[in-house]
């Protein structure tokens, strides 16, 4: 896309979700410049992010080409502790991979190397102030959450606070073909098994109540799936999900998880993410290629058509938490059953797979 003229925008913050969209806008065209508070972003080495097929296409194509960074899985497995570990769901689109998994801190460190080399991109350690409201950006995009631009503008949000725990570790184990994810809902919230490699897999158990719990022996007791050799050092979060009321203040936009967070059962947080910058890519594109500035109208078409699909979908997840929870609660063995009869459809289970990797979008 050849531009008449350079488009400046402001993004701030230097975590995923800033990065991402810089290298997509830079590579469109535009001058971007990544403004970050100087406290340093702590890496993740136990965090993995799971990117479904169509976004990951999207991704390669628009943003950065990941391959090689890239753990393919082809199979999604679900159990349930109330039904004494059996299996309830099983997903599979014949043989194709359902969605990819990569490290955290791979993908930054990619997107970062990449950016500093960007013509158009430069990163500014700088404190984040009224100052850059000044400097002639046709657009600010905020992912920080610390910012005043936040405090001022992007308080207001629906907020749901789960007082759970999210813990995350990588597990080292004997050689095997994982390509299969798994996820057991037991009976103190989903355990997930997300491979990474031939040797390794991401372990991410959400716990109920904040109460700490001996994370490794857990693993130990509901693993029926790996030889084990080695378990990492964990990390351990709290849990929430939150949607912002007002996507947009004039010429400054939310995105990322400060537009949404929502709970990581379906690993879909990082991927409402990049449905957004795919609406907002194209958004940017039509006015570029009609003439248009980008001004406060491009933060207006995004919020009408992104807002709407991404509350349902949080809320979705959320209805997906609840059931089980209930289940949980209750002791009712009604609820697994009934959801395995209807994994049996298989129009049902192809439509979930589509909505896990499109969202609403479809």
């Amino acid at each position: 896309l050849k531009l008449k003229f350079i488009m400046n925008v402001c993004i701030l913050g230097n975590g995923l979700s800033s990065l991402a969209l810089a290298k997509n806008l830079v590579n469109i065209g535009l001058n971007v410049d990544i403004i970050f508070n100087e406290k340093k972003i702590k890496n993740n080495y136990d965090r993995t992010i799971g990117i479904s097929k169509n976004n990951l296409e999207f991704f390669n194509k628009e943003i950065l080409n990941i391959n090689k960074f890239l753990w393919d899985i082809n199979k999604i497995e679900i159990y349930s502790e109330n039904l004494n570990n059996e299996k309830i769901l099983t997903f599979q689109d014949d043989n194709q991979k359902l969605f990819s998994i990569l490290r955290n801190y791979d993908l930054i460190n990619q997107l970062t190397n990449k950016l500093k080399k960007e013509r158009l991109c430069k990163f500014k350690k700088n404190s984040i102030n009224k100052d850059i409201l000044t400097q002639g950006y046709d657009l600010i995009i905020n992912c920080d959450f610390s910012n005043f631009i936040t405090k001022k503008f992007f308080f207001k949000r629906v907020t749901k606070k789960y007082n759970d725990s999210a813990y995350t570790t990588i597990i080292k184990h004997s050689k095997t073909s994982n390509k299969k994810a798994i996820q057991i809902f037991t009976s103190k919230g989903p355990l997930a098994f997300l491979p990474i490699s031939e040797f390794e897999t991401s372990v991410v158990y959400s716990v109920k109540g904040n109460k700490k719990i001996d994370f490794k022996n857990s693993i130990r007791f509901y693993n029926k799936f790996y030889n084990i050799l080695h378990i990492k050092n964990f990390s351990r979060f709290e849990l929430q999900m939150s949607n912002l009321r007002d996507y947009y203040y004039g010429n400054i936009l939310a995105f990322g998880d400060l537009l949404h967070r929502i709970h990581p059962l379906a690993g879909q947080g990082f991927n409402m993410t990049l449905r957004d910058i795919k609406i907002f890519s194209e958004i940017i594109k039509e006015k570029l290629n009609l003439g248009l500035p980008l001004d406060k109208s491009v933060n207006y078409e995004f919020e009408k058509k992104s807002k709407h699909f991404n509350y349902i979908f949080s809320n979705g997840i959320d209805f997906i938490y609840e059931f089980f929870n209930l289940e949980s609660k209750t002791k009712n063995k009604i609820l697994s059953k009934t959801i395995k009869l209807l994994g049996k459809n298989s129009h049902l289970n192809k439509r979930f797979i589509k909505i896990a990797d499109n969202g609403f979008l479809f």
